[in-house]
């Protein structure tokens, strides 16, 4: 890798947010969505985010940034509770193989930081290069959790206030059924 591209990862990493939780917040208010916010501890994994679940309602959700060799890139959302094999998740949605978006990527498309990816990072994407999916099993739960652009904040509102702020991005979301993306073995 080169002295330059290391420099402006490190310079991406320390940038401020292209998207604040507070700016989130107001969109959210613009759009009449209703939601509920909790702080805690920083949490960069979907096994460190269970200190945290206890005081939160509803679906704890975890998201995947991902991108093929073709440079198409999918942001995955799902219930933490939700196995997926990634090779059933490229067959599902056309990809081929996948890979994890690595933490430029991440900065220059979705505007966030490695521990903080969320479906709301979509608002940075205003080239519409990266299609959001979305777990059905998740939005028939009544309420899901998310980071709002920093991993030490949560907030719990509808999956349907999900899909309206998801709209007024200009995004429009793939579905897809949990056992379309189960690996081998696992029922659910």
């Amino acid at each position: 890798m080169s002295t330059a591209h290391t420099n402006a990862q490190s310079a991406a990493s320390q940038a401020p947010y292209k998207t604040t939780p507070q700016a989130l917040m107001a969109h959210f208010e613009t759009l009449g969505i209703a939601f509920e916010l909790f702080e805690h501890e920083a949490v960069f994994t979907v096994a460190e985010s269970h200190k945290v679940k206890g005081g939160l309602k509803g679906a704890h959700c975890r998201n995947l940034a991902l991108y093929n060799k073709k440079k198409q890139m999918w942001l995955v959302v799902a219930q933490d509770s939700t196995p997926i094999d990634l090779k059933k998740l490229d067959a599902v949605i056309g990809a081929g193989r996948l890979s994890f978006m690595q933490p430029d990527r991440l900065w220059d498309y979705l505007g966030v930081r490695a521990g903080s990816v969320n479906p709301f990072a979509i608002i940075n994407d205003t080239d519409n290069a990266v299609t959001i999916v979305l777990d059905q099993s998740m939005m028939d739960c009544d309420l899901v959790n998310y980071h709002p652009m920093i991993n030490t904040m949560s907030v719990a509102l509808s999956p349907a206030d999900l899909l309206r702020f998801i709209a007024s991005t200009g995004h429009t979301p793939l579905f897809f059924a949990p056992a379309s993306v189960a690996p081998d073995g696992e029922t659910l």
